[in-house]
C-alpha cells in the first residue's frame, strides 16, 4: 500500500464520515523520507479550519525548541502523526480526546510507510501514553525528566496546555 492509497482509505473510513462530508481531510505529514516523526495529539479547531499540522501557538513553541522554521518543519524530512487526524469536538473543558481507533488502526500503516524514521518524538500525554504504555513514569513530569531512557528512537517531549514542564518546549 502508497501513503496515498492509505490516505484515501482513512477518507472513506465511515468513522470519519462526518468529516469528510463536511470537506476537512486528514491533517497528518507523512513521506517516505521522512527521518523525525512528532507524534503530536489530535488538531485543535484552529488546524482543524486550516488543514496544516501544529499550525498554532503550541506549533510556534515546538518549533522553536526544536530549532527550525516554517520550512523545515513542513519538508519531507519531518513526518507529523497526530493521535487523531482530525479535530475530535469540544468538551464542557477543553477538546474531546483523540478517538483511539485512529493510532490503533492506522498509525502501525504510516509507520510502514516510512521506514527511515531515526527519531520519533512524543508530544502530549496521549501519545506517550499510548506508545510508552508501561515504560512511562509515574507522571509527565517524571517521564519527560527520564527521556534519557528511551533514546535512541524516542523522546518524550511532553506539554499540555494545562500542564506546564520545564524540560518542555
Amino acid at each position: 500500500m502508497k501513503i496515498d492509497e492509505l490516505l484515501e482509505e482513512l477518507k472513506k473510513d465511515p468513522r470519519n464520515k462526518e468529516y469528510t462530508k463536511n470537506g476537512y481531510s486528514p491533517i497528518l505529514q507523512v513521506d517516505a523520507s521522512a527521518k523525525i516523526l512528532i507524534i503530536g495529539q489530535a488538531p485543535g479547531s484552529h488546524v482543524e479550519r486550516s488543514g496544516i499540522p501544529f499550525d498554532d501557538q503550541s506549533g510556534i513553541r515546538l518549533r522553536k525548541w526544536m530549532g527550525v522554521d516554517d520550512k523545515e518543519f513542513y519538508s519531507k524530512d519531518i513526518a507529523i502523526l497526530p493521535m487523531d487526524f482530525y479535530y475530535p469536538g469540544k468538551a464542557k473543558t477543553g477538546d474531546l480526546p483523540p478517538r483511539k481507533f485512529i493510532a490503533q488502526e492506522y498509525h502501525e500503516k504510516f509507520l510502514k510507510l516510512m521506514p527511515n524514521i531515526e527519531l520519533t518524538l512524543l508530544v502530549g500525554k496521549y501519545s506517550i501514553d499510548y506508545y510508552l504504555g508501561k515504560e512511562k513514569k509515574k507522571n509527565l513530569t517524571e517521564t519527560v525528566e527520564n527521556y534519557q531512557e528511551y533514546l535512541p528512537k524516542v523522546f518524550s517531549n511532553c506539554s499540555s496546555k494545562s500542564t506546564q514542564l520545564s524540560m518542555a518546549w
